[in-house]
């Protein structure tokens, strides 16, 4: 089995990318989705978020704006998070890769992939890339979001250009969605050709 990382900043495309993938007969391992699992109604990390960072749940569980509040911008706060949540999504990614473990290529959806030392995990590294102002536009036309929240979020993460120099695969998704499909698909042309030949 071959374990591509796929990973990308804020705004880039990744979720779309993803699809596309899905699309191909890829299994996908969706780290954001198992965060908003793991945090939803009766999710495994609810409870130890509350006791960590009291008032941020709720019946539907996690208030992710109020989290958000409370760790951007506080670095031993977030540290204390991501030692909550990173063991459980790392949990959910074995049981994923064991249910898939017939599968010759699966993706690995980890959006912080370079900024929690993720590359261990997968064989090949994939990164989605836009024009710093295609990414602007589509993240501040999301709902809440402002110009000050992006800039916190985005510097979280690693530099766009760092990403793309340490990928094997970079991926362009801020022009017409057909180019980035050919992208996918040679990709998986490529990692279905054995290196030898």
């Amino acid at each position: 089995m071959i374990r591509l990382g796929l990973t990308g900043s804020i705004g880039m495309g990744k979720s779309t990318v993803a699809a596309m993938f899905a699309a191909e007969g890829v299994p996908v391992f969706d780290a954001d989705a198992a965060v908003h699992r793991l945090q939803g109604p009766e999710g495994a990390l609810v409870s130890a978020i509350e006791a960590t960072f009291p008032g941020t749940t709720g019946e539907s569980g996690v208030d992710r704006t109020a989290l958000a509040e409370r760790v951007l911008g506080a670095p031993e706060e977030l540290k204390r998070l991501e030692a909550l949540v990173h063991p459980a999504v790392a949990r959910e990614r074995e049981a994923f890769l064991v249910v898939h473990a017939a599968a010759p290529i699966v993706l690995l959806d980890i959006p912080l992939l370079f900024e929690t030392g993720g590359e261990g995990q997968v064989d090949r590294i994939a990164v989605v890339s836009a024009p710093d102002e295609v990414q602007r536009a589509r993240v501040l036309a999301r709902p809440g979001m402002t110009e000050a929240k992006l800039d916190r979020i985005v510097g979280h993460q690693l530099p766009d250009g760092e990403k793309r120099a340490r990928a094997d695969f970079v991926i362009p998704t801020g022009g017409d969605r057909e180019e980035t499909r050919q992208a996918v698909r040679r990709i998986l042309a490529c990692l279905a050709t054995p290196e030898d030949s």
